[in-house]
């Protein structure tokens, strides 16, 4: 059990984390200073601080990182075009580092000698705030109060709440019906409701995008613009890395595009159900794999494929800061220092669609693909030697399965 005198808590400023901020502060005797990452979850921050202040804490952190989280994570994620399990876009995964990030940061600022979540002992979250941690700063202690305190139900939750007079909205008197985590990625809503995979989601468990059949019926399209393999405009327009990510949110939003119902296998050993909104990253991930099909030599995208399982386990697992990662990113930035052009899209009900691109370091050319007159571009014949060449070890193995 980790022993500190000052803390530095990964603060909410709901029920559990202000259960936590009184708990580290009657149990642990720890001085505790708050830090709340604006993210682009779409909360107002201010009821965090005044909460914070409420329960007496002098040194308050509340920061706006959406350019950075963008920038500096979304986007180097998204030129690998990492999937986890071939589906999940990682939007829970890719805010731990930067959350962490700053805890450890802050620490070394304020003076504390040790962090602290309110990621429970069964899920993801617990494994990346404390490997991020660890890779920043090897010193660094850890506390998990979901791993040590002695609360064993709501209830208890709810009773240490009323005995410290902390605030408690009539609606979490009695259980939610599931959980949501939300930043301008995406968001995701887990538990309760969503227990059963058989049984569908509730409508009411969607916040980010309209329902498929609810969208418009006429479709809308978008124009994307790339440079090193990041989208830089919309429409034509200059954006900097949040803004473009909230316009195609909002594009995704209105069209409905971006929902995943997902049973996933979690690090620690279990299989969950989650339902995923992420409309800006579904039309940036269709769009980056476009404008790549166009600049990038085929080896290299395949190689850049095949290597991606592996790379969004590690944003998953919570390897962001480990060596195998940053060595894989060198690898997707080199492939990406060509990849620049245009993507058009067509959003229409649920789906994302690419219906051009084009690019001033396209790999295309119509000289070799028409099927009219090519003039001499290329020798048709010279397909014969190919095919025999790359057919030789099949005839041999066919050749001896006859014999034998």
């Amino acid at each position: 059990m980790a022993k500190a005198k000052k803390v530095v808590l990964a603060y909410s400023g709901g029920l559990d984390t202000s259960i936590i901020l009184k708990w580290l502060q009657t149990e642990k005797g720890a001085e505790v200073v708050t830090f709340t990452a604006d993210l682009g979850q779409g909360e107002e921050l201010g009821p965090a601080r005044r909460k914070a202040e409420m329960m007496g804490i002098k040194e308050i952190h509340i920061e706006d990182l959406r350019e950075e989280f963008v920038r500096d994570f979304v986007f180097p994620m998204f030129r690998m075009n990492a999937l986890y399990e071939g589906q999940y876009l990682l939007g829970t995964s890719i805010a731990r580092p930067l959350i962490a990030k700053r805890l450890v940061e802050i620490a070394e600022e304020s003076g504390a000698d040790a962090i602290a979540h309110g990621a429970t002992g069964k899920g993801n979250d617990q494994v990346r705030f404390e490997l991020a941690a660890y890779a920043l700063n090897p010193d660094i202690k850890v506390i998990a109060p979901w791993r040590e305190w002695s609360f064993k139900s709501r209830t208890d939750l709810l009773d240490f709440a009323e005995k410290n007079q902390i605030p408690v909205p009539k609606d979490k008197r009695g259980e939610a019906p599931f959980s949501v985590d939300a930043n301008l990625l995406h968001s995701s809503s887990e538990g309760k409701v969503l227990e059963d995979p058989w049984e569908e989601a509730p409508a009411y468990v969607f916040q980010r995008t309209v329902s498929p059949e609810d969208a418009p019926d006429k479709p809308t399209y978008v124009e994307i613009e790339f440079k090193g393999g990041d989208p830089v405009a919309i429409d034509g327009k200059a954006m900097s890395p949040a803004t473009l990510l909230t316009k195609l949110n909002e594009l995704g939003r209105i069209n409905g595009i971006g929902r995943l119902d997902l049973v996933e296998n979690r690090f620690v050993g279990m299989k969950s159900r989650g339902i995923y909104e992420t409309p800006g990253g579904t039309i940036l991930y269709q769009a980056h794999r476009a404008i790549e099909s166009l600049t990038l030599d085929r080896e290299a995208a395949h190689l850049k494929d095949s290597l991606m399982p592996r790379y969004a386990e590690l944003v998953y697992y919570g390897f962001w800061f480990a060596p195998e990662r940053l060595m894989l990113q060198a690898l997707v930035d080199r492939s990406q220092e060509k990849v620049e052009g245009s993507v058009r899209l067509k959003l229409y009900k649920g789906s994302a669609t690419v219906v051009g691109r084009k690019s001033p370091m396209s790999l295309y050319s119509n000289a070799l693909v028409t099927f009219e007159d090519d003039r001499g571009a290329y020798d048709q014949k010279d397909a014969e030697g190919f095919i025999r060449l790359n057919g030789l070890r099949l005839r041999t193995l066919a050749a001896r399965e006859r014999n034998s």
